[in-house]
């Protein structure tokens, strides 16, 4: 009996299943050239468990209300973390409201959600988990499901001290895994480093039309991100049935902005804007060249642009170059067997 109590000890066990307690160490995330580094939140710097408990909770079925949908159901690695649908199917197939975003990047983003309501990574979570329209779930529910894993359970006081997984656990490692999502190696940042011969002309001039007074287009979708982080009324509706950034302000000049997404890996994220409208690349090219609809809050830099439907292809030539294959293939990214 005695020697049970010392084994107790040392192991964490459950209905008499045993786990050998785990060892943690600090994880080097590889950061693209050009990019600035990360800033992470004290007391969530990556490790090798917390990235992994993460990736494992990532693709688990538990954290929803059925146990039959999980974070990457709506982010789909092949499709940059996107789901090609219009908008997001949640539990019993329900449709959401709003097109899925790509996750690539994510560490850099600092808000979340399309109208910026959410302001941290850590609790970003919270929301498509208690959605009932997405997974469904009461976390206390979720953390019950989950502390009947010991493997995770080890994880977690391994990662974070914790000898249970709870909302801290499961919040912080879902982040600590997200953050390893990173997109940096598309063609043109070949091109951008010096390898002149991964864009032809056709792209170089699509570029030069993105990058140009006549577009604007650079001036939003800017930077190694191609993305300011800000939001705008593009001129989507006259009148708007999803207000955006007024959800989260309150502020009547808010209604129709939304968050710009950045273009990174646009080619595989379709179909395009909040609700997923448009399509194609075409479409949302097409859109921005007629001007949009009139609005009271619609951007002043949302005019006619006069492309004609050659330069109009040069810019989604450039576009396509911003397409990362070997991120949407990376092995660390998926399930764990």
């Amino acid at each position: 009996m005695k020697f049970l109590v010392i084994l107790c000890g040392f192991l964490i066990l459950t209905s008499c299943e045993t786990v050998a307690i785990l060892k943690d160490d600090p994880l080097n995330v590889r950061i693209p050239g050009g990019f600035p580094p990360i800033v992470y939140p004290e007391g969530n710097e990556p490790t090798k468990l917390r990235v992994e408990l993460g990736r494992r909770l990532f693709y688990d079925n538990r954290l929803s209300a059925n146990q039959t949908v999980n974070c990457s159901s709506c982010h789909v690695l092949s499709t940059a973390f996107t789901d090609s649908k219009t908008t997001s199917t949640g539990l019993a197939g329900l449709p959401g409201k709003r097109n899925s975003p790509t996750l690539a990047n994510v560490a850099w983003m600092p808000r979340f959600m399309m109208e910026g309501g959410v302001p941290t990574l850590e609790t970003q979570a919270l929301a498509p988990l208690h959605d009932t329209m997405e997974m469904g779930m009461n976390m206390m529910f979720a953390v019950r499901e989950l502390n009947q894993d010991a493997k995770l359970r080890a994880m977690s006081l391994a990662a974070y001290g914790r000898d249970s997984i709870d909302p801290f656990v499961v919040t912080r490692s879902l982040a600590a895994f997200q953050r390893t999502i990173i997109s940096g190696d598309s063609r043109w940042d070949r091109y951008r480093q010096g390898q002149v011969k991964e864009m032809n002309q056709e792209e170089l001039i699509g570029m030069k039309l993105f990058f140009s007074e006549q577009t604007n287009c650079g001036n939003c979708h800017k930077g190694i991100f191609y993305t300011d982080f800000d939001y705008y009324n593009i001129g989507l509706d006259e009148v708007y049935a999803d207000n955006g950034k007024e959800r989260a302000s309150h502020k009547a000049e808010d209604i129709g902005k939304f968050k710009t997404p950045t273009l990174r890996n646009i080619a595989l994220t379709s179909p395009y804007m909040h609700d997923g409208r448009l399509n194609s690349l075409e479409d949302v090219v097409a859109f921005y060249n007629e001007g949009g609809k009139p609005h009271v809050n619609k951007d002043t830099r949302i005019r006619p642009l006069g492309l004609t439907t050659e330069e109009q292809s040069q810019l989604v030539a450039f576009m396509k170059t911003l397409t990362d294959w070997n991120f949407v293939q990376n092995a660390q990214l998926a399930p764990l067997n």
